[in-house]
């Protein structure tokens, strides 16, 4: 019996893995996962999230089953080298602008299961575990992957398009022959998760913490429930073997905590680096996740930054799979892909080292010159949200805020609040502020992009909002009308309707050429 041609292939059923094979499930589209791990891995790898993701979780229609295994995340205290707060980290003011707390800390095992059962409801979605993929061949038609079962067994899976989900050793990315570039950072760590008792809660600090000290910087991050962890910057000459050993974990730990106040949940010695790949495709074969980046932790923002990827593929492979995109269009949308998150990801990962040289500094005068520096300027606290870049490049109109990301308003209805995307879906949405006299999209508009246009308001044919999250960002933005990609990035903005036309055309060839 011949194999089927599957519309997408994924290796691995990590995160990113499960979200991709989720929203193009979702979509109807054939879809074959195949992972080596039979289970979810039952330890914390991850431990943050933010606003962006959750929204990710609420298209998927999972994010009310994650909000149990969530909690917000606590502000971060930066402390110096004399124990003096010299920054202070915290979230963006409510009301919230994606409609979710923005940062959260979450206990990742839970919260896979929750996305696999999400996949598994999906007809169209194959899931094969025990399965590694050891070739991969492509023409201008497919790709297919040579896979072997745990009993020595091999099968093809025949694919239009293949995602490697793999992981930092991604084996999709070695064999499609594309490499990492060094952004310059390395360095050795301990992360050790503690599952807090009673008498370990009252000890410790009641938000999160940098110490920003030289001898040894570390990081304390207080996660769901009795769930903490620390990050310990090793020092030179240090066995990274020796450190993960229990009683010298507990050693590390007795600044802070006994054995007798909690127990270890995992200790793993990392190395800390910061790499992107040279490219994001070759022919019919993509990269997504840690395949294509490592970060250093500081945010928490590498499952983030795995999600943004796939969210950002799966809507351009959807437009491509379903003939919404072609001729020559077809590749410049899906090559903008890698060009779109390349750049963010280099970009968040330059702000994550500056983050990290604050932290790392190991010179004691540096430090207390860094220290001077920050007080002068304040500890007034400043949101994490700040940090996270825009996107610069790709499919963009050009105007102020294209490529950030757009609010996701609470909408009133005579007899409920509803976010946004609930009522309008995730393809592209047109905004227009209330009061506008804006006309909307021609008919050859709205069918070229299948768009769903929300005028905001009292008046007739308008939604009312709970909240005026998007009148503020009209108001600060200096526009009438904003249109929306289907991750919910802007992809532009307008002042009037001849603008308005202009943003329309512009995205509808964009889209069709």
């Amino acid at each position: 019996m011949a194999e089927p041609l599957y519309d997408v292939a994924i290796v691995g059923f990590g995160p990113s893995g499960a979200v991709a094979a989720a929203l193009l499930g979702q979509a109807g589209f054939t879809v074959f996962v195949a992972d080596r791990a039979h289970e979810v891995y039952d330890r914390p790898r991850a431990i943050a999230l933010d606003h962006e993701v959750l929204r990710v979780f609420q298209q998927l229609g999972v994010v009310e089953q994650v909000e149990p295994f969530t909690e917000p995340f606590t502000d971060s205290c930066y402390y110096g080298v004399d124990g003096e707060l010299i920054r202070r980290m915290t979230m963006v003011a409510p009301p919230y602008p994606q409609g979710y707390t923005p940062s959260v800390v979450f206990t990742q095992p839970p919260v896979e299961e929750v996305l696999r059962r999400a996949v598994a409801a999906l007809p169209s979605v194959t899931v094969k575990t025990g399965l590694t993929v050891f070739g991969l061949q492509q023409s201008d038609e497919q790709v297919v992957l040579h896979c072997r079962a745990e009993d020595g067994s091999e099968r093809q899976v025949h694919a239009r398009y293949a995602i490697g989900c793999d992981g930092a050793s991604s084996t999709v990315r070695d064999l499609v022959g594309i490499a990492l570039q060094d952004l310059s950072f390395d360095e050795p760590w301990l992360v050790v998760d503690v599952l807090a008792n009673e008498q370990g809660l009252a000890k410790l600090p009641t938000t999160s913490v940098q110490y920003c000290e030289p001898d040894r910087p570390c990081t304390y991050v207080m996660g769901p429930k009795n769930h903490r962890r620390w990050e310990i910057s090793l020092k030179a000459g240090e066995d990274p073997k020796a450190v993960v050993e229990d009683d010298a974990t507990w050693a590390l730990l007795s600044r802070w905590i006994t054995p007798a106040d909690g127990e270890l949940w995992r200790q793993a010695a990392y190395r800390f680096h910061a790499l992107v790949a040279e490219r994001w495709r070759a022919g019919r074969v993509f990269i997504a996740g840690d395949a294509a980046h490592q970060q250093p932790p500081f945010l928490g923002q590498g499952m983030c930054q795995g999600v943004r990827d796939v969210v950002n593929l799966a809507w351009k492979l959807t437009a491509v799979l379903r003939g919404d995109v072609q001729g020559r269009a077809a590749d410049t949308l899906l090559d903008s892909y890698g060009l779109e998150r390349k750049a963010h990801v280099t970009d968040l990962t330059t702000r994550l080292k500056s983050i990290g040289a604050v932290i790392c500094e190991r010179d004691v005068n540096a430090a207390r010159s860094r220290d001077r520096q920050m007080l002068a300027e304040g500890v007034a606290p400043k949101p994490r949200q700040d940090v996270l870049p825009c996107l610069t490049t790709g499919l963009l109109d050009g105007s102020a805020a294209a490529g950030s990301l757009a609010p996701q308003p609470w909408l009133q209805l005579p007899d409920r609040r509803v976010r946004m995307d609930h009522w309008l879906g995730c393809g592209w949405r047109l905004l227009i502020a209330a009061g506008s006299d804006l006309g909307g999209p021609t008919p050859d508009q709205a069918r070229a992009l299948k768009l769903q246009t929300l005028r905001l308001g009292d008046g007739e044919g308008c939604m009312a909002e709970a909240e005026g999250v998007m009148a503020r960002w009209f108001e600060a933005q200096g526009c009438q009308a904003v249109l929306l990609r289907p991750d919910h990035y802007v992809y532009g903005t307008a002042v009037d309707a001849a603008q308005l036309r202009a943003l329309l055309d512009g995205a509808v060839a964009a889209l069709h050429g």
